[in-house]
């Protein structure tokens, strides 16, 4: 058997067994795929945001003596001066990523939960006026 045939039915294989699995699988009476726990949402917000807050204060701490190293160790001749260099430059860059994605985290959920938030109230008003509609005529 070629690879080509060995790997073809090993793909249909795996298929066939997800397959199985998912129609197998049924969903359980009442219970919903996805929950909105308001203070959850605002817990892991706020976790990212005071991540966020000690990465830009901490994840830099060593940038500056890690420069200075850097060119002293070149400055003498020293290959490792230009290693730890691109090492504190890679530092750098990833700790900017990350900082970046907290933000990005903690806002977006600060979004969902405000809209969210505006939504429910429209939703509110909505049945209230629609309520009060049914009452009057």
């Amino acid at each position: 058997m070629s690879f080509e045939q060995e790997w073809s039915a090993a793909r249909a294989a795996a298929a066939a067994n997800i397959s199985t699995r998912l129609n197998q699988t049924a969903p359980t009476a009442g219970s919903a795929d996805l929950a909105l726990d308001q203070d959850h949402i605002g817990a892991i917000g706020s976790e990212a945001y005071q991540l966020h807050s000690r990465l830009q204060a901490d994840g830099r701490h060593a940038a500056t003596a890690s420069a200075e190293a850097a060119a002293a160790l070149s400055r003498e001749g020293f290959g490792s001066g230009a290693a730890l260099a691109r090492a504190n430059s890679r530092w750098e860059s990833q700790v900017k990523t990350l900082t970046a994605a907290c933000a990005q985290i903690s806002n977006g959920l600060n979004y969902s939960l405000s809209s969210h938030r505006r939504d429910e109230q429209c939703l509110y008003a909505e049945f209230t006026a629609s309520k009060l509609d049914a009452y009057l005529k």
